[in-house]
């Protein structure tokens, strides 16, 4: 990809779906240990999933998993559609930072590196790590629904700047990324997206958020995703235009993570409505892309449920997290290690053959088409 210039268009020839031949010597190798057909339920599905995305049989264990938190405020929230004040989204990364989060905590109990990415946070940047602010776009997006959320150019920068936190993971060796959000007003952006990319309308993709509003402002938030929905259908066929009118800088950098992340083969976590929102979007612009990517759980947010079912993902869990931060895709994460050392360990029956057990060639992954 140019990069003088960002053509959304490039992604659709450089992602390329998880190996298919891997996937059929995982079925094979699976089909001769000892636990019969369907015995292990998803897990089984997860390990051939796992072993063609890593292109080798059997499965790696993932030992280098990664939580990547996106973090913005909106300034949708200055309509009273969120039950935290307008601008105080760092309150939520510096909870994050010192690790009392929910997220933190499920983090840490699993063993899993925090990385907190600000693209939009309303606080002085002094305020938090310059790690965490070296990608920021600007102080806090704009009302999506009177105003564009972001400018072109800081749309591409936010862009830009989510395909370079994949980079960056990806050279690091990090295998599974379990993505999360840290806003506020970031579910209302959400429902935006997903009522203009699956045609519905506002009060059937708008949930009550993370911390369960009201009626007043759920009919509120209601009302913000149907006057931003009015102001983002325009926008449908050209999805970089869509992120800057309503998505924010933050998840427009989570869409271009997503879509970085699935031309570096790193497999991705999903969590809540943000993140699916964010996949939504990026499914427009490469469909292969959905393959690198698993839904966490069910949150029980309408648009999450929209948006999951437009791409075929099922979710692992049904739990019912909508704090987001990414606590919902870490309690998935368990199930993905499970799977894979159950398809590494398994004895099998018989001698694998010469190929299988071998990390795939250089040309793993590039499926006939």
């Amino acid at each position: 990809m140019s990069e003088d210039r960002l053509t959304l268009d490039d992604f659709g020839d450089l992602i390329e779906r998880p190996d298919g031949g891997v996937r059929r010597d995982a079925e094979e190798r699976r089909l001769r240990t000892a636990p019969p057909r369907g015995a292990l339920g998803r897990l089984d599905e997860l390990g051939v999933w796992l072993a063609a995305a890593q292109g080798r049989v059997p499965v790696a264990p993932v030992e280098r998993p990664r939580m990547v938190v996106f973090a913005g405020d909106h300034g949708v929230a200055e309509l009273g559609v969120s039950g935290r004040p307008a601008g105080s989204a760092h309150t939520l990364v510096r909870a994050a930072l010192d690790g009392t989060g929910a997220a933190a905590v499920l983090a840490r109990l699993a063993g899993v590196p925090v990385r907190v990415v600000d693209m939009a946070l309303d606080c002085d940047p002094g305020e938090l790590p310059a790690e965490v602010t070296r990608h920021r776009v600007r102080r806090g997006s704009g009302r999506l629904d009177v105003e564009d959320a972001l400018t072109a150019q800081e749309a591409e920068r936010a862009f830009r700047a989510g395909m370079a936190v994949a980079d960056e993971e990806a050279d690091a060796g990090t295998d599974v990324v379990v993505l999360g959000d840290l806003s506020v007003g970031g579910t209302t952006a959400a429902g935006v997206l997903v009522a203009a990319l699956c045609g519905t309308d506002a009060s059937v993709v708008t949930g009550r958020g993370g911390t369960g509003i009201d009626d007043l402002a759920w009919m509120r938030k209601c009302a913000a995703v149907r006057d931003g929905l009015r102001r983002a259908r325009p926008a449908l066929g050209d999805p970089l235009r869509l992120l800057a009118v309503t998505g924010g800088a933050d998840l427009t950098a989570m869409t271009g993570f997503l879509l970085q992340s699935a031309v570096r083969r790193t497999p991705v976590i999903l969590d809540g409505v943000v993140s699916a929102a964010c996949a939504l979007v990026a499914q427009r612009v490469a469909f292969r892309a959905t393959d690198w990517w698993l839904a966490g759980q069910r949150s029980g947010e309408p648009g999450q449920a929209r948006a999951l079912d437009r791409m075929a993902l099922d979710p692992l869990l049904d739990q019912g997290v909508t704090v987001g931060e990414g606590a919902g895709a870490l309690l998935a994460l368990p199930l993905v290690r499970a799977a894979a050392a159950l398809a590494a360990e398994l004895p099998v029956d018989a001698p694998a053959d010469a190929s299988v057990g071998a990390p795939a060639g250089p040309d793993a992954g590039l499926d006939a088409t």
